[in-house]
């Protein structure tokens, strides 16, 4: 039993249970008797309490947490820094940990990933606007409540940015979510966060962490020297822009990760309006990436396993690991001259390949003309002046200036100078316009820039905006790019279904998988060939991709056909539906006051097995039907209303619907 539980701290926390250990602290649920309410109170463990440095981290989480607020952020209530008992009284969060949600469904959807994963950018967002820096995102410190709301929680080894000396050499966090900056204990920022976020995201998507290995230290190597496979390798469905995303915000290197995680919400907003969206972020990959092995708690020494010390003193060794030093640098020397002097030729001849071109006079054009326009060879870079008597968007002057004289090659850089308003203003609303009142709405909003993207969306005539990114009615820069999602025509992307009956199991699992869909099979009895398709649904049409198509296959089993004489009732009414069920096998017909007053019947099947006559849905009689020796016998009959003509049973033939086989 935990010495806590069932104790009061303080004279005001009931300790009810234990519900969660870490590495320095232990968390309980608690009930609060002043507020009258449950909370999470975490404890600093006692062999700590003597700990300066694991005190300090306890300390700073309280300070960390008590200057955020955020509705993604578990809120701090109350604090106690005493010499026998340290802890935080936090808002408790009936719910399970992310990593425990991820495991439980082994691959997470895109649409839930980019739900749950905006929540975290939304909080770290909070956190670094504030300057504090988590450090340890990880799935593990992400609680799901049952509404989908995600809470970051465990702000222990947190820093404030402003703070600039790396707290200590060591690596901070978890090794597989930890940054390459953690791992080599360089400073820490926001982008450290935006790595693990990264991390947990292809994990998410994967249902697989990108690096895994036998111990923490091979882990960290891997996050500095390894690039992950891609994900859409282990999970094709993930669209390839969310997978940009992901891939962005775990470069090794700070500098090319997302610079905020207002930067990547920004990215993630544009991939949740249009899915369909590329943001061609390319990388090179280093195949032999540095080695920062030392950084890491030294993992190579001195000493053998058994801590004997490893022989300095051999002279031969020693000579013989000089000249091969001496004859590596010679090697590679040699090697680096001749790559970077292949190089330098190939890109002097790909210059060389390159067509010479006149300057166009760009000035008076729209700059969204310009942009569109991809026969224009060029790198653009703009400068923004205003000038009223010019129209918005126009190019007021460009440099180098137009010449039919002086030639550049295709890919020089020229500057153009866009009439543009300075500062901030309002994106129009227009959802539902047509795509050039939208275009027109901007420019009078004095939007100098924009983008149009193609989305599908059922609900809302083709040709029409859905939204825009910045979302309407928000604020953002004149010079910034506005998107504009229009509604494109659906396009059909259905597949025909594959007609298999008649054709072996095999036969039909190749054709529908062939075809896209998916194949589900299900034995029945009948007479054809074994494992011959005798039934499909559907059996056509048109469907998504990976539909499941039911197909029924033959047990092979002969059937037999036997025909029934059924005697109908006196005063049968028009157009009285006659319904036989036997064997899994249903079959209607219309009966009218003229049919003759019996009629053959003919059912097929196996064994013995009950036929059912209905008319009009009620049932009218039974027969048992043995298909080995083909025969029949009526064991229940119901009749109908107003019925005077009955067949004869004698008392021994007379059967009860009770011990009637298979009557309910």
């Amino acid at each position: 039993m935990d010495k806590y539980v069932g104790k009061k701290l303080d004279g005001r926390y009931d300790i009810r249970e234990l519900i969660g250990i870490g590495g320095m602290a232990n968390v309980y649920r608690c009930y609060d008797t002043i507020d009258d309410r449950e909370v999470a109170i975490k404890i600093l463990k006692d062999e700590y309490l003597n700990n300066l440095e694991f005190i300090r981290r306890f300390k700073n989480e309280s300070k960390a947490i008590a200057v955020l607020s955020h509705p993604n952020i578990v809120k701090v209530f109350d604090v106690s820094f005493g010499d026998m008992i340290q802890y935080i009284v936090m808002e408790y969060i009936d719910g399970i940990t992310l990593k425990e949600y991820i495991q439980q469904q082994g691959v997470l959807t895109w649409k839930e990933t980019v739900h749950l994963i905006s929540q975290v950018l939304a909080a770290l967002s909070h956190a670094h606007s504030k300057g504090v820096v988590h450090r340890d995102v990880k799935p593990q410190n992400m609680m799901l409540l049952s509404d989908g709301t995600i809470k970051v929680t465990d702000f222990g080894i947190a820093r404030f940015s402003n703070n600039t000396k790396t707290m200590t050499e060591q690596a901070i966090g978890s090794v597989h979510y930890i940054a390459p900056e953690q791992a080599k204990g360089d400073i820490t920022d926001g982008r450290t966060d935006i790595y693990s976020l990264g991390v947990m995201m292809y994990e998410m998507l994967t249902g697989k962490l990108p690096y895994d290995g036998d111990n923490a230290v091979s882990v960290a190597l891997m996050h500095l020297q390894l690039t992950p496979d891609a994900p859409t390798k282990l999970n094709a469905d993930i669209p390839e822009g969310l997978e940009e995303i992901t891939l962005k915000a775990m470069q090794k290197q700070p500098a090319d990760r997302y610079q905020s995680a207002q930067d990547m919400m920004a990215d993630i907003e544009r991939f949740r309006l249009n899915p369909s969206v590329k943001f061609e972020y390319k990388y090179f990959f280093d195949k032999q990436p540095t080695k920062y092995v030392d950084a890491i708690n030294k993992v190579r020494s001195n000493r053998t396993e058994a801590g004997e010390d490893v022989a300095k003193d051999d002279d031969n060794v020693r000579h013989s690991s000089a000249f091969a030093v001496v004859l590596g640098i010679v090697i590679a020397a040699f090697v680096a001259f001749t790559v970077c002097f292949i190089i330098g030729l190939t890109r002097q001849t790909a210059t060389e390949e390159l067509m010479e071109v006149e300057i166009p006079n760009f000035i008076g054009m729209n700059v969204n003309e310009i942009v569109s326009n991809t026969d224009y060879k060029f790198n653009f870079e703009y400068e923004y002046i205003y000038n009223k008597d010019k129209e918005l968007n126009e190019v007021v002057d460009q440099t180098p200036l137009p010449s039919s004289k002086k030639k550049v090659k295709e890919n020089a850089t020229i500057t153009l100078s866009v009439n543009s308003k300075q500062g901030e203003g309002e994106i129009p609303y227009v959802y539902g316009e047509t795509q050039s009142v939208a275009v027109q709405k901007l420019k009078e909003a004095n939007f100098v820039y924009y983008k149009v993207e193609t989305v599908i969306d059922d609900t809302l005539t083709p040709g029409t905006v859905k939204n825009t990114y910045p979302p309407q009615n928000t604020k953002a820069d004149y010079t910034e790019t506005v998107y504009i999602y229009v509604v494109g025509e659906a396009v059909d992307t259905r597949k025909s279904v594959p007609y298999v009956i008649g054709y072996s199991k095999e036969e039909a699992e190749a054709m529908i998988t062939d075809a896209g869909f998916v194949a589900e099979f299900k034995t029945v009895k009948h007479e054809s060939a074994k494992d011959t398709v005798v039934a499909q649904s559907p059996v056509s049409g048109k469907l998504n991709a990976k539909s499941v198509i039911k197909l029924s296959i033959s047990d092979g089993e002969p059937q037999n056909s036997v025909q029934l004489d059924i005697e109908l009732p006196k005063n049968v009414a028009d157009d009285t539906k006659l319904t036989v069920r036997c064997d899994d096998i249903v079959s209607d017909a219309l009966i009218h006051s003229n049919t003759p007053k019996q009629i053959a019947v003919t059912v097929t099947g196996t064994g013995v097995k009950n036929a059912e006559i209905s008319l009009n849905d009620t049932l009218y009689c039974v027969y048992s039907v043995n298909f080995t020796k083909k025969t029949s016998e009526l064991i229940a009959y119901y009749g109908v209303e107003e019925t005077t003509t009955v067949p004869a049973i004698t008392e021994t033939e007379a059967i009860t619907t009770t011990d009637a086989e298979g009557l309910e």
